[in-house]
């Protein structure tokens, strides 16, 4: 006679084989080769109080006061956005000065974002412009900051493509010394786009913890705010301290910009 002592067992197996498939189904998928790349060359900056500004006769009014300010941790490029980067997300670039390791450049905050946009859209992440705070303390070198005047030494020649060596263009990323947190060009090479609107008495009503001055403007002469000054800039204006701005929407072939993304709690 047939046996039916079995069925349990085969029951319990294809629910088994069930659940295996439905476990595999909702493994998490690996990061897109993109991420992977954008990743490798990250570096956690762990979270912390600085002095941001300047009360230095040098400093200009929206460079003053020296305030408080203390933040979260995050993840940072240590390169600025190369075209190499930019291009495989957006097809080409409008860049002045090519190269494929050259900083992006010569184009506006605005694409900038939607670089991003399409960067998060195409890997599935979550990368942003940094705030203006987390760029400053960055450029400080954090946590293992040793006061440094430029960002990573106090000598401009040995981190920085600045106006005396530059040859009024931008050069390939990581070509000199990074800072203490292993960041290069941060002072010179390419200004970099931050989140925040400029606004030059914001130093002086900001909060204390994770300060922004994001904003959503709908005019295209809105400015925002741009750090790390640049290839045409001279030693006097490249401090760390030091803040320009652009308009939202204006193109410029001495400003880029750098990738940062939170961490995951």
């Amino acid at each position: 006679m047939f046996s039916t002592s079995f069925l349990p067992t085969i029951k319990i197996s294809l629910m088994t084989m069930l659940l295996s498939s439905q476990l595999i189904g909702c493994a998490e998928a690996p990061p897109h080769p993109i991420a992977q790349a954008i990743d490798h060359n990250m570096v956690y900056v762990s979270g912390g109080s600085f002095l941001m500004g300047s009360d230095s006769n040098q400093a200009k009014k929206s460079e003053k006061p020296t305030h408080a300010v203390t933040l979260n941790d995050f993840y940072i490029a240590k390169f600025e956005v190369t075209q190499q980067l930019f291009e495989s997300i957006m097809g080409s670039s409008l860049s002045y000065f090519q190269s494929p390791n050259i900083p992006v450049n010569n184009l506006s905050w605005q694409q900038a974002n939607y670089f991003i946009k399409k960067l998060n859209q195409i890997t599935g992440e979550t990368y942003r412009l940094p705030t203006e705070a987390e760029w400053e303390y960055a450029a400080r070198g954090g946590q293992l900051s040793r006061g440094y005047i430029y960002s990573g030494s106090n000598n401009i020649e040995d981190v920085a493509w600045y106006s005396k060596n530059a040859k009024n263009k931008a050069h390939q990323v990581g070509m000199k010394q990074p800072n203490e947190l292993g960041l290069y060009d941060m002072t010179g090479n390419v200004g970099e786009f931050v989140s925040d609107a400029y606004d030059d008495n914001f130093y002086r009503y900001s909060p204390q913890t994770n300060p922004t001055n994001s904003r959503q403007e709908a005019s295209g002469l809105a400015h925002k705010s741009v750090r790390g000054s640049s290839f045409s800039y001279d030693a006097k204006e490249s401090q760390n301290y030091r803040r320009d701005f652009a308009s939202q929407s204006i193109i410029m072939s001495d400003i880029g910009l750098r990738l940062v993304k939170d961490v995951k709690k």
